[in-house]
């Protein structure tokens, strides 16, 4: 059971759902059906809701498996920890009105060591199989 990865998924998912609502409100309110018909509030929220929808599958994927690949629990929830507080934090650094660049950065930083971390140990935890 990847009861782990299901805690985060879900969590992130509730985030998904908000930032979608995010976009609605916004599209009803520009009456805009498609694009962002240059409003930039209306940008920057679907831009915020296609950056999470991008990181966040290959984030879950990694953090299953290495869940699968039975990593101590410990370090599985810190990677999901630091994956989390990543997409939190750039999805903060955009949801206001001018966005904040060092916690938009300090946001992918977090996402990329966590990607990054999670690779690493799941191609360690592939290669020792083989030993």
């Amino acid at each position: 059971m990847i009861m782990i990865t299901a805690f985060y998924a879900s969590v992130l998912g509730l985030i998904y759902i908000k930032l979608s609502k995010n976009i609605i409100r916004l599209r009803q309110k520009y009456k805009v059906s498609l694009g962002h018909n240059n409003h930039p509030d209306l940008e920057q929220a679907i831009r915020t809701h296609a950056n999470f929808s991008e990181f966040v599958p290959i984030g879950l994927i990694l953090l299953a498996c290495l869940e699968i690949n039975k990593i101590h629990f410990i370090v599985v929830f810190a990677l999901g920890g630091l994956f989390f507080a990543g997409r939190v934090l750039h999805i903060k650094s955009f949801l206001q009105d001018d966005i904040d660049v060092p916690l938009r950065i300090k946001g992918m930083q977090f996402t990329f060591w966590s990607i990054i971390l999670m690779s690493g140990m799941n191609l360690f935890s592939i290669l020792v199989s083989f030993i």
